[in-house]
């Protein structure tokens, strides 16, 4: 290859490199900046495809929503309960300018800083509130104005828009759990012998009425089926009575079969009787005139 030759090749070679090293591009999800020999020269590149100096360096970062896990730590409450806290951050990049200053691009150096800020926040809200609130009673009320609070200072000194901060897990110290846990037994523990007393008594007052029910129920039945007795004994006797007086000696002569019948059903039974009596009346005189 020929001088000219050799120093054309290189001229292309040069020349690629530099096209090469002049255009770039920002995808919709990233945050770009431009620096020129360390200093910032255009800050919030918007996506697409972008030229630039070959000396020109950019930086780009992850523009999406961000999660960070907080390492857990220990807040106390306004009753001067110890409780630890596991928590994470939702969080995007606001200001591409102040972010990089602040942390120079680095995504960890972001977070350690916001972690802390967020943890000094836990720490002011947890020790205003009791230990309910910040367990069940209005958590959510504590998140957003954590949330509010940092976002102002973040947005300010990190470049970072805060959207979401959430409690994972309270837990009680180790060392706290098991007399937490023999207080919340002896807690349930007497609420169970209260409402085994409440069941107790009413069963009691259910029994009780029942019986009471069931001593109207059987005072009743046994009225009516007096009456009604008494009232069949009344017709039977008024039927008695009508009969007999239709034929008293024929009534007579029956009641007397009877009495024979009932008299002498057992061969072992043993009688006493005067032969002279009514009751052979109609043994000894069949008319029963006699």
């Amino acid at each position: 290859m020929s001088t000219k030759g050799f120093v054309s090749l290189i001229a292309i070679i040069v020349g690629l490199l530099l096209a090469f090293n002049s255009i770039y591009i920002v995808t919709e999800y990233q945050r770009a900046i431009k620096l020129e020999f360390g200093r910032l020269v255009e800050a919030d590149i918007q996506p697409g495809l972008h030229f630039k100096k070959p000396w020109a360096k950019v930086s780009k970062f992850d523009g999406r929503i961000l999660t960070a896990d907080m390492t857990p730590e220990s807040f106390f409450t306004v009753e001067n309960k110890r409780l630890v806290v596991d928590s994470y951050i939702k969080w995007q990049v606001k200001d591409v300018e102040t972010y990089y200053k602040a942390t120079n691009g680095d995504e960890a150096t972001a977070e350690n800083r916001l972690a802390q800020r967020v943890a000094d926040g836990l720490r002011n809200q947890f020790g205003r509130r009791t230990l309910h609130d910040v367990v069940s009673g209005k958590r959510d009320e504590l998140m957003s104005e954590i949330t509010s609070s940092i976002n102002v200072d973040a947005i300010k000194l990190l470049g970072i828009e805060v959207k979401d901060i959430r409690v994972k897990r309270i837990d009680f110290p180790p060392e706290a759990s098991q007399s937490v846990f023999a207080r919340m037994a002896a807690d349930r523990e007497k609420e169970a012998r209260e409402y085994r007393a409440q069941g107790k008594e009413q069963a009691e007052v259910i029994a009780a009425d029942a019986d009471r029910q069931r001593a109207v129920l059987e005072a009743n039945a046994y009225r009516d089926a007096e009456r009604i007795r008494g009232d069949g004994d009344a017709k039977a006797a008024a039927i008695f009575a009508e009969a007999y007086s239709k034929d008293p000696e024929f009534y007579a002569f029956v009641r007397s079969l009877n009495a024979y019948r009932l008299s002498f059903s057992g061969k072992d039974d043993l009688m006493v009787v005067d032969p002279k009596s009514d009751f052979f009346r109609y043994l000894k005189d069949p008319k029963g005139k006699n």
